[in-house]
């Protein structure tokens, strides 16, 4: 859909309006959410607890929280930390998969005012040491999984924090097993009683930490405020999303995420819903467990849609209870053969970043759009090549026009701040000033959208350094900072390609080398990228070069490296590919692009 037209929004809004209920619920709600209010997450639960006591929050595989088992369990792990010393502001990190402990604690955290530092669990060595750093946090909380992931970068952390990590046991028992402090046990005989923190908490104060990209260097840690909880629990869970206390709603997103801890649990939550909490997404077993679990609604992001998409048809693709779906990154190319195929009524698509302080949701439930926000924002005209936004005479930004790509911005405002990075600096750059008239403030989400009209937007791209990959967002400053250490590097290029029959960008790297090519040893190159890098921020493809191209002001030309991608016969350049269950880098050759072509290899 290029733009929206007025014909389309009736409509879909008769429609909506036939149920008004959840949307005036919602908005109430929305009206409600005030930063200086004092309510919280722990607070709602704890409600939740008495007003729907017996109603079940979780489900995950044979096991079964009712909402006053939730809450009375969370209170076991708040009143253990608050006699371990943690109190308000306090930071702990929770390094754990999907399993019901992870909400748990991260409940009990927030219900003590403390903030819950969500850890990608994909980390490792230097990036899993610095974020740790990064949030300065007193304690751990780690699967026993993560053991020796955290003992490598044990003795690069303080000595009090060294003191301060515990263990949840691993869902399976391992092979050999190792000595952990187990929190799950001395928690056992704490009160299930509320602590009396819970009701001083403010919506404006933060809840959870989310580690994000950003636009440049390492991972850094977006606030997540209660406030921004509750906005995402009135406007999305309940006006646009329209849960009800009878829908169960499947999510197999890890739970460091937001779609997954603040859109999913804040749409649960808020409608004393059930969560139906997957270990872990597997495309062949995601329609088996929907129907397991009895959902009626599902969390997605693009790529997982896709996947489902590559499963071979069956004749019960239809037959399940899913009715609406939320998430981001469904793609136009698939969206209308993904809702067809399996009988999505509302596909509730959503733009929002763990940073930014508004959120779009295609609460219209219009095709190929990210939706709408009531909340101010504008688009503008940006200079791809020269990676700069457009002025005019007057030394202000350009507008676009609907049905024109630009750069999303969101207006800084009473209801909408910005709760940026725990580092300020960091929080500084993301902000504009001046931009449409003097003394404004927008916020630049780094993102190129297509202004629909009627104040919807899609997604078109992201800028800059930062690509989008397997649902994360991958720093190339990262990436090559890492790759330089490896001692056959002298210098490393980062970008991303697009991939046919993949959304986001696939991570490539253009390297010049301080060793002739042909002693380049692919093997402890792959060795050295799998463990310094994240799955997600391992590049696919490596393009060796005698030298890079730079511009006038020492720039690396990334545009041109971004066109040429990863073909041979353009670049003229060695092109290296690491295949899926390889363990090297082997040469690109026209076969292989063949089978990405066609669907035959998939990443």
């Amino acid at each position: 859909m290029t733009v929206i037209t007025g014909k389309q929004l009736f409509k879909s809004a008769i429609n909506i309006l036939k149920t008004p209920k959840p949307i005036l619920k919602g908005l109430w709600h929305l009206q409600k959410a005030k930063p200086e209010r004092y309510m919280s997450i722990g607070l709602l639960l704890e409600e939740q607890a008495i007003k729907n006591s017996s109603l079940i929050a979780i489900q995950f595989k044979d096991q079964c929280y009712s909402y006053e088992e939730l809450n009375n369990q969370a209170n076991q792990y708040a009143n253990f930390l608050h006699e371990y010393g943690i109190s308000q502001r306090d930071k702990v990190a929770i390094m754990l998969d999907n399993r019901p402990e992870t909400i748990i604690i991260a409940l009990a955290v927030v219900k003590l005012g403390a903030i819950a530092c969500m850890i990608n669990t994909t980390q490792k060595n230097a990036v899993l040491e610095h974020s740790l750093a990064v949030v300065d946090t007193r304690l751990i909380i780690a699967d026993e999984i993560y053991h020796s992931t955290i003992n490598d970068i044990k003795e690069h952390l303080s000595p009090a924090l060294q003191k301060n990590i515990f263990y949840i046991p691993a869902l399976k028992a391992p092979e050999h097993p190792i000595k952990f402090r187990d929190i799950s046990k001395l928690v056992a005989n704490y009160s299930v009683l509320n602590p009396d923190s819970t009701p001083k908490i403010q919506l404006k104060n933060s809840a959870f930490y989310i580690f994000t990209s950003g636009t440049t260097g390492l991972p850094k840690a977006a606030k997540m405020s209660h406030h921004r909880w509750f906005k995402s629990m009135s406007g999305m869970g309940m006006a646009s999303l329209r849960l009800t206390s009878d829908d169960v709603l499947y999510l197999s997103l890890p739970l460091y995420h937001n779609n997954a801890l603040t859109i999913s649990l804040s749409a649960v939550f808020g409608n004393a819903a059930t969560l139906a909490l997957s270990e872990k997404f597997s495309s062949s077993r995601f329609w088996d467990e929907i129907r397991d679990h009895n959902a009626t609604a599902f969390t997605y992001i693009g790529e997982l849609c896709r996947y489902l998409l590559n499963v071979p048809k069956k004749d019960n693709d239809k037959q399940h209870g899913i009715k609406k779906i939320i998430g981001n990154g469904l793609r136009p190319e698939i969206w209308d053969e993904f809702q067809q195929r399996f009988g999505i009524e509302h596909i509730n698509e959503f733009y929002g970043a763990s940073e930014c302080n508004l959120v779009f949701t295609n609460a219209l439930n219009l095709p190929h759009t990210a939706g709408i926000t009531p909340l101010a924002f504008t688009v503008v005209e940006y200079d791809i090549d020269n990676d700069e936004p457009l002025y005019n005479e007057k030394g202000k930004m350009i507008k676009v026009e609907t049905g024109a790509v630009g750069l999303l911005l969101t207006k800084i405002t009473k209801r909408s701040p910005f709760d940026g990075y725990t580092d300020d600096k960091e929080s500084n750059k993301k902000l504009f000033k001046s931009v449409l008239k003097d003394g404004d403030c927008y916020f630049n989400t780094g993102d190129l959208v297509k202004y629909q009209g009627f104040r919807h937007i899609s997604f078109v791209d992201r800028l800059g350094d930062t690509f989008r990959w397997k649902g994360e967002n991958v720093a190339t400053t990262q990436v090559e900072g890492q790759l330089n250490e490896f001692n056959q590097v002298d210098q490393t290029v980062a970008y991303g390609v697009e991939l046919p029959h993949h959304d986001g960008r696939a991570g490539m790297v253009a390297l010049t080398l301080n060793c002739p090519i042909h002693k380049f040893s692919t093997a402890d190159f792959f060795q050295h990228v799998t463990s310094v890098l994240p799955s997600y921020a391992q590049p696919i493809f490596v393009r060796l070069r005698e030298k890079q191209e730079i511009t006038g002001t020492f720039k690396y030309k990334k545009t041109d490296l971004k066109k040429e991608s990863y073909y041979p016969n353009i670049s003229e350049e060695l092109i290296l590919i690491k295949q899926p269950k390889q363990n090297s880098y082997t040469a690109l050759d026209e076969s292989t692009i063949t089978a990405i072509n066609e669907k035959q290899l998939s990443f």
